[in-house]
């Protein structure tokens, strides 16, 4: 029909909505924050985990939440494809990698992100 919009037209209209939560949580994370909530999923940061949390806020913060899991999947395994990209991301952050660095770093998620196809272990 001519009056519905097509699902990547819809996308489009939304992309650029902020939610005041989720800016909140990113601009008042700490360190000590980040560690906690580690520990509570079971993980021991490393220097490791570092490197990906620093570079998945720094990205969050020069472009935004990613649409898709997918989006922050790909640009982690390019950024970590030297330590070994997906296998690695997967080795550290067990749960996922895009959902466990996101709630470690304090940045929006996106919003498929508890999809299972995105969890499941390499």
């Amino acid at each position: 029909m001519d009056n519905e919009l097509a699902n990547n037209e819809k996308e489009d209209q939304v992309s650029d909505i902020h939610d005041d939560d989720a800016d909140a949580v990113f601009e008042g994370w700490t360190e000590a924050r980040a560690t906690a909530i580690a520990r509570k999923m079971g993980v021991e940061l490393t220097d490791a985990h570092w490197r990906v949390i620093k570079f998945i806020r720094t990205h969050y913060a020069n472009v935004g939440v990613a649409r898709h899991t997918r989006e922050y999947a790909k640009v982690l395994a390019k950024r970590f494809a030297d330590e070994g990209g997906s296998r690695f991301l997967y080795q550290i952050f067990p749960g996922g990698p895009v959902k466990q660095s996101c709630a470690i770093a304090g940045v929006e998620m996106p919003a498929d992100v508890n999809n299972k196809a995105y969890s499941t272990s390499l």
